[in-house]
């Protein structure tokens, strides 16, 4: 078992707090997180993300503050800025949104008004939230219409996605979501949107580390406006980027500030930054890839068990398995796994007949396997143990279920975790 090594301010300050990020610092070291959305930063990131930036408010943008003694914070905006333009090849970045759903939330501000029809991929289909989604603000604010996935492949039909936007005439088309596991065909989305005169969003936030190495197909010739996290993928802190034509520049800036948010927050920007510098390097490449191969072997490791893979596969770091041919629903999966010490997230699966909070599937992915250094070879070990968690899940074995989360501690603790301040 691994220690965490101590926060001596923390704790000196709050001992209760200071246990809590123990316990959590062992479990990530411990557990092997298969959730998609989620991975490691490296120690410079958390570094960055804990300086004294932290101090300062800086309203506006680089050399249009209100606020004086912004020396420093405008360089270091700047430079994130600069990094984002050239990671991604845009001709326009705003690093200042404080997450993605309010990112989204910009792109709507500069583009629509409230009423206006927009259009996302639904949410039970792999879609996300701010896309237009009924229970979101998006849905309650825009008239949200959704394109699906076909029932014979669980792909989108681009002759479906057309003649929807054909009736509807949507002024925002969304593409990209939570649980998509093939590749998004940009240029298909992007002749559409051209059609009927729509802006294209393009919210890559899965995927962006996997398009900044060069592992998935860039957005950036089609879309009009790109959305993306700054974690996930791309292993920075959890903040989030604007990119765009410099046509829409002058909109963008002004829907993120003032018109949703307003000091940004300069840590958080520093450590965007940083790791916009470590996706520029060779090895980012070769990690984007090797994310890539890692969620491909997987899905062909689970298929030769048995397992019901939404598409057949994937193409990317994510993999969606319907649990129904096994006859265990995905949060009783989910929450055997976790006690395994495979952490996953229960998930809908297109055309699911079971409710959001009891779904067939889960939803799995390899960003955070591959920070640690995992390959290919050991894919068919992680199928192994979900394959015999699933099963203990089914019959309610808790020590099959402790068998394996000793299997997997044991295995962890031979690929250390980046950033995490743990000593064997």
């Amino acid at each position: 078992m691994t220690q965490s090594l101590p926060h001596p301010a923390l704790a000196a300050a709050d001992p209760e707090l200071a246990a809590l990020v123990g316990a959590e610092e062992r479990l990530q070291a411990d557990t092997l997180r298969l959730i998609p959305s989620e991975n490691y930063v490296s120690t410079a990131v958390l570094e960055a993300t804990g300086t004294v930036l932290q101090n300062k408010y800086s309203e506006g943008y680089a050399g249009r503050r209100y606020y004086e003694g912004q020396q420093n914070i405008d360089l270091v905006e700047t430079l994130a800025v600069e990094r984002a333009k050239a990671v991604f090849g845009v001709e326009h970045a705003n690093v200042q949104p404080y997450s993605g759903s309010p990112a989204n939330l910009a792109a709507y501000l500069a583009f629509a008004r409230p009423g206006d029809t927009v259009m996302g991929m639904s949410l039970p289909m792999g879609g996300h939230l701010t896309h237009g989604w009924g229970v979101s603000a998006t849905g309650t604010w825009f008239n949200g219409v959704q394109y699906g996935v076909r029932h014979d492949t669980a792909r989108i039909d681009f002759d479906e996605v057309r003649d929807l936007a054909r009736k509807e005439r949507p002024k925002i088309i969304f593409c990209g979501g939570t649980a998509v596991p093939r590749t998004i065909d940009f240029a298909a989305f992007g002749e559409i949107a051209r059609e009927v005169d729509a802006v294209l969003v393009a919210d890559i936030a899965h995927i962006a580390g996997l398009v900044a190495g060069g592992a998935h197909p860039s957005p950036v010739p089609h879309a009009d406006v790109i959305s993306t996290t700054t974690h996930k993928t791309l292993r920075g802190p959890r903040g989030a980027m604007l990119m765009s034509r410099a046509t829409h520049a002058k909109a963008i800036d002004k829907a993120v500030f003032p018109g949703l948010q307003g000091g940004p927050h300069n840590h958080t920007t520093a450590a965007i930054a940083l790791a916009l510098h470590e996706a520029a390097a060779p090895s980012f490449r070769d990690y984007a890839h090797a994310v890539v191969a890692n969620a491909k072997a997987l899905a062909e490791a689970l298929l030769a068990r048995g397992f019901d893979l939404v598409s057949g596969g994937t193409d990317n770091h994510l993999v969606l398995i319907d649990l129904t041919n096994k006859d265990v629903p995905g949060k009783v999966a989910a929450k055997a796994l976790d006690r395994a010490g495979i952490v996953v997230n229960y998930n809908t699966v297109p055309f699911d007949p079971r409710k959001p909070f009891d779904p067939s599937g889960i939803r799995i992915g390899t960003p955070s396997l591959t920070s640690r250094g995992l390959g290919t070879d050991l894919m068919p070990q992680i199928a192994e143990w979900i394959d015999r968690g699933v099963t203990a899940a089914g019959k309610g074995d808790e020590e099959a279920l402790a068998a394996v989360r000793g299997e997997v501690a044991e295995l962890m603790a031979r690929y250390p975790a980046p950033g995490l301040p743990i000593a064997g």
